[in-house]
């Protein structure tokens, strides 16, 4: 014998599966058609020698949109620079590798570590482009080497390459 009150309810029971599965096919398909990539490759014991290069690779298939590159670094409160000289080495479709020398500032004697803290762990993001970019349809490979005189590069947990769309 159901009541009216438990009637009514299990009557609902399927309208609520087929919502709560559309809402995790849509989170699906949310997640494939991301407008970020983001990677960063480990260190063993923290030090970044310097003829590790990690490589990224990613593809852009929005032509229409800019988007903004970033340099994703990760060390502990120990680094012993402010800043960190990278050379970045950019591979477009149909194009030959274009390197380039950049300085990154992580910090100031003045305000400290620049980037975000959590801990003694401290996570830069810090902007390749000065303004946002225009990339070509296909696949793109950014590798990254430090350049810094001490080798390997001491404290030092990752470094990678964010890219996103730029907000208008």
């Amino acid at each position: 014998q159901h009541s009216i009150k438990s009637l009514k309810a299990h009557n609902f029971l399927p309208l609520k599966k087929l919502l709560f599965f559309s809402a995790v096919i849509l989170a699906m398909h949310a997640c494939n058609t991301i407008d970020v990539y983001e990677k960063t490759q480990p260190f063993n014991r923290h030090e970044w020698p310097g003829n590790n290069k990690p490589s990224f690779m990613f593809t852009i298939t929005d032509t229409a949109a800019l988007y903004n590159i970033y340099a994703v670094i990760r060390h502990d409160d120990s680094y012993h620079f402010n800043n960190l000289w990278l050379n970045v080495t950019t591979m477009a479709p149909g194009d030959t590798a274009k390197i380039q020398q950049v300085q990154l500032i992580l910090g100031d004697n003045t305000k400290g570590w620049l980037g975000s803290a959590m801990d003694d762990i401290i996570e830069h993001r810090i902007l390749l482009t000065r303004n946002p970019v225009a990339l070509k349809k296909g696949a793109y490979t950014f590798t990254l080497q430090q350049i810094m005189r001490e080798d390997p590069l001491q404290n030092i947990l990752n470094a990678g390459i964010r890219v996103e769309k730029a907000t208008q």
